[in-house]
């Protein structure tokens, strides 16, 4: 039954114009490495990666 109403409620393309992007950092101070993520559209990936 679950899977019928999930199903329903799935639109056709929804969830694609959003990715998930994860940036390693390097910490001037310590040298340790950090990670930033983010959920941005699909068509800001490269403004995401350029900017620091």
């Amino acid at each position: 039954m679950a899977k019928k109403v999930v199903a329903t409620l799935k639109k056709e393309g929804a969830g694609s114009d959003y990715v998930k992007v994860i940036k390693t950092l390097k910490s001037p101070k310590t040298g340790a490495y950090t990670f930033r993520e983010e959920i941005v559209p699909a068509d800001q990936v490269k403004d995401f990666f350029s900017k620091s």
